[in-house]
């Protein structure tokens, strides 16, 4: 049975008419929330009340940050600054992309990883805030053996699984439904895009099959986050109104 989901978009901007169209049209077209990449929550990173001034009248600006790097000590301290800054602006969940490539990993460096990131998310949930694992082809958590490696070694309860769907399909994982179902139980957040022939795309415009994959979401219950995450460049307004289209399709009028 399909649980209560939240319909968040994401999607990087380059100019300030961009974010502002972005922010002010969210909630209009019918989102709960706004999953904010780097960019758009960095230079508030020390003072958010100047984001809640600026962004704080559109409820769920913030429902995630998207943040990346290594787990080297200076971005571990930069992750805790994104922490206090989340838990401030009242963000629901920090997402994680490793910037690590994955040819320079072994299996016991993943298990390594899982510790790190498990002690991470103990300490995020101590500002009211989950902490997600977003997997990207050429990340080390990118094939599918790694998510057994990763969440085999993962403390129980501290870091979650935010399933990207293209990354998946870049990376050579073809069964997208399989692995939904097998990770429900640490699955805390998604990201809907469409990919083919190299590029991202649009929802629903790209190669990806999405029927079985709406089908796992709803078979695993899912209650939480589902972001439609469009990075093809197109025109930002389009872009979200498509999306929510699709999803809304695939989602809330199949049950």
């Amino acid at each position: 049975m399909m649980m209560n989901i939240n319909r968040a978009f994401s999607r990087p901007t380059s100019t300030a008419e961009e974010q502002t169209v972005l922010f002010q049209q969210f909630r209009a077209i019918g989102y709960e929330g706004l999953q904010l990449k780097w960019g758009q929550y960095s230079p508030y990173l020390n003072e958010p009340e100047r984001f809640l001034e600026a962004w704080g009248r559109f409820p769920g600006a913030g429902s995630a940050l998207i943040a990346g790097g290594s787990l080297d000590e200076a971005n571990v301290e930069l992750i805790r600054r994104i922490f206090r800054f989340a838990s401030s602006i009242g963000t629901d969940i920090v997402v994680f992309c490793h910037g690590i490539p994955r040819a320079e990993v072994m299996s016991n460096d993943i298990r390594r990883y899982a510790d790190e990131l498990s002690r991470l998310g103990a300490e995020a949930q101590q500002y009211g805030l989950k902490l997600s694992l977003h997997h990207h082809h050429n990340n080390p958590v990118m094939y599918r053996d790694d998510f057994d490696v990763f969440f085999d070694q993962v403390r129980d309860g501290t870091v979650g699984l935010t399933v990207d769907t293209a990354h998946l399909v870049k990376s050579g994982v073809t069964d997208v439904a399989e692995l939904i179902r097998s990770f429900g139980r640490v699955i805390d957040n998604f990201h809907l895009k469409d990919f083919d022939r190299g590029e991202w795309k649009v929802l629903g415009q790209g190669g990806i099959d999405f029927a079985p994959i709406f089908a796992a979401i709803r078979d695993i219950g899912y209650a939480g986050w589902v972001s439609a995450d469009e990075e093809s460049g197109g025109e930002v307004l389009e872009g979200m109104r498509t999306c929510f289209a699709f999803m809304n399709k695939g989602l809330v009028d199949a049950r």
